[in-house]
C-alpha cells in the first residue's frame, strides 16, 4: 500500500479538493500507540483501488490533526479513519472498529 503522508495544511486543502473526483481516506495514527501500529498493518492488507490513502502522524502534526477534527466535525481519536467525499466526512471509525472491508464498502457506495 502506498500512503501519502499528510504533513502540511495545504495538503489537507488539496485532499479536500481531490475528494470531489475521488474518495480520500485519512488514517490518523499515533507513533506511541501499539493499537495504531496494529491497525496500520491491518489496513495495508487489502486496499480498495478507487480511493487515495493519507497517513497523518498526529503527534508530529498536531495542528493538522486538530484542523481535521474541526473541519469535519469529528472527535479526535487515535487510531482513526475518515472517508472524505465531496469535501465532507461521510464515514468515520476509530480504534478496533476500523475495518478495511467496511472502508471498501463505503468507498464503493460513493
Amino acid at each position: 500500500m502506498q500512503w501519502t503522508p499528510l504533513e502540511k495544511m495545504d495538503q489537507l486543502e488539496a485532499l479536500i479538493a481531490a475528494s470531489a473526483k475521488r474518495p480520500q481516506v485519512i488514517f490518523k495514527y499515533s507513533s506511541t500507540c501499539s493499537l495504531s501500529e496494529m491497525m496500520r498493518r491491518k489496513l495495508e492488507s487489502a486496499v480498495p483501488a478507487d480511493a487515495d490513502f493519507h497517513f497523518l502522524d498526529l503527534l508530529r502534526y498536531r495542528s493538522i490533526s486538530n484542523a481535521v477534527a474541526e473541519r469535519f466535525q469529528v472527535r479526535h481519536e487515535s487510531p482513526q479513519v475518515l472517508l472524505i467525499v465531496n469535501g465532507d466526512c461521510v464515514y468515520e471509525e476509530d480504534h478496533l472498529r476500523i475495518s478495511m472491508e467496511e472502508i471498501a464498502e463505503q468507498v464503493a457506495g460513493h
